[in-house]
């Protein structure tokens, strides 16, 4: 992720300051919380001081609170979330020709991804997004992992027998 801050604990090096600041500094913090934060827009780091919390006063405040009584829980959050069927998420309507084209494309390449459907189909980003986030739904492809490929969940079986259209 990009962030527009920076903020830098105590390091070994210079080199290692530059590398997270652009400038030294960070190899003279004291460390357990000792801190410098460069604000977005601005080159001139500021000391901070952050709350040092060792791990054995974490165990103990934990231990503390367990001893206070049973936590009570919001049963209905507690309820299992009701599977969702194919029809539910979307209409029918969504799920057109073209669909079952995308489809048809995606599990006869073995290969799932909003770029790939586009170019094989001539469709738009929004219509080819919509796309595969239906055949996540449908359990066709499973669920995305960065730029990794998406793993197809079906054979070419599912083709013969797919849902009525």
């Amino acid at each position: 992720a990009n962030f527009p801050a920076r903020i830098a604990f105590q390091v070994a090096s210079k080199v290692d300051s530059r590398t997270i600041l652009d400038q030294n500094g960070a190899e003279q913090l004291l460390g357990r919380g000792d801190m410098l934060f460069v604000p977005p827009g601005t080159s001139r780091p500021v000391r901070i001081h952050g709350a040092w919390v060792a791990e054995a006063e974490v165990r103990e405040i934990v231990a503390f609170l367990r001893k206070q009584g049973q936590a009570v829980y919001e049963e209905g959050l507690l309820q299992p979330v009701k599977e969702m069927t194919a029809t539910e998420g979307a209409s029918e309507a969504e799920r057109d020709e073209s669909y079952w084209r995308a489809v048809e494309l995606v599990v006869s390449q073995k290969q799932a991804s909003i770029s790939f459907i586009q170019r094989r189909l001539g469709l738009w980003y929004p219509k080819a997004a919509r796309f595969i986030d239906l055949m996540e739904q449908d359990r066709i492809v499973g669920p995305g992992d960065g730029a990794k490929p998406r793993q197809i969940l079906v054979g070419p079986d599912y083709l013969v027998r797919r849902p009525s259209r």
